[in-house]
């Protein structure tokens, strides 16, 4: 996940920052204060890739790196998550700040493919990682997505959301997932993540009866990963256990925060931010060719 979700906090944080009559008010004092602020953001990601992720690998000339495969497609749900929710508030800024509908939508639109970009190019010129068009095809459905949605229903009717929990494999791994913490975790275990696509009943099938809030999901994760495209047997001169890699399907309940209405100004942004995240609620999962329930599932 490298800082994908880190760099797309701090956007969303500062897309808070402002009213929307605060900015309508003061449409260049603050559109300028934005572009500061993310071109600090742009500035830290950029060194914390060159002294964190990059410190330990020799840098080789320009080439690509085939990962498609690599995670069962879990690093690739990731790139396109980060790349809609990026994108989202590109426009959802530029809107704010008072630029046209068609300008908001494509020049905000495609902030996710944008900001992404220049991580590739980074990893193309160092030892283990490469410039990699899948990355870049995930990347730009990531944007597209969202852009296509807001053009052909003016909203997002579905909603890709994200879940995280630690794993058990992670615990074992002797640090190939993590430092044993849920941060380290967060960025290396791709077990624990699960992607989904959340929309409301009320709107796809125009079920009335149900509130727009209640919404249906459908997820997709897995499990037994000790490595991007094998699992490893050795690491650090440990034997790691022997896993089976498996891909898990899902189908649960979920609640869109952002349509629960409250007169609470800090409150609706708490649930703005909140409703990009999978609520735990009933679910079914589907893997390994059988199929079980979770009264409550992250």
């Amino acid at each position: 996940m490298r800082n994908g979700l880190i760099l797309f906090l701090i956007l969303n944080i500062n897309f808070n920052l402002y009213s929307v009559d605060s900015i309508n008010t003061k449409i260049d004092k603050n559109f300028y204060k934005f572009l500061a602020v993310e071109g600090i953001v742009l500035t830290g990601a950029i060194t914390y890739l060159k002294y964190q992720w990059y410190n330990d690998k020799e840098r080789v000339p320009f080439h690509f790196y085939n990962d498609f495969k690599g995670w069962n497609q879990v690093d690739k749900l990731g790139h396109f998550y980060i790349s809609y929710l990026e994108s989202n508030v590109g426009y959802s800024l530029l809107k704010k700040f008072n630029f046209s509908e068609k300008k908001a939508l494509y020049y905000g639109g495609f902030q996710g493919l944008i900001l992404e970009t220049p991580i590739e190019f980074f990893d193309a010129y160092h030892e283990g990682w490469g410039f990699s068009l899948s990355d870049m095809l995930a990347n730009s459905f990531g944007s597209l997505f969202f852009i296509a949605q807001q053009k052909l229903f003016n909203e997002q009717l579905i909603r890709p959301k994200l879940s995280f929990t630690r794993s058990v494999y992670a615990q074992n791994a002797n640090g190939l997932l993590g430092k044993n913490n849920l941060l380290s975790e967060f960025v290396y275990d791709y077990n624990g993540y699960t992607y989904w696509f959340s929309f409301s009943p009320k709107r796809i099938f125009k079920i009335n009866t149900i509130p727009e809030w209640i919404n249906l999901s459908f997820g997709y994760g897995s499990n037994g990963m000790l490595g991007e495209f094998e699992n490893r047997q050795i690491y650090k001169g440990k034997i790691l256990p022997f896993y089976k890699r498996y891909r898990q399907y899902y189908l649960s309940l979920d609640i869109n925060l952002s349509k629960i209405k409250t007169n609470s100004r800090p409150l609706k942004k708490i649930f703005d931010v909140l409703s990009y995240l999978k609520i735990p609620l009933p679910t079914l999962e589907f893997s390994n060719r059988k199929l079980k329930g979770y009264l409550f599932y992250f």
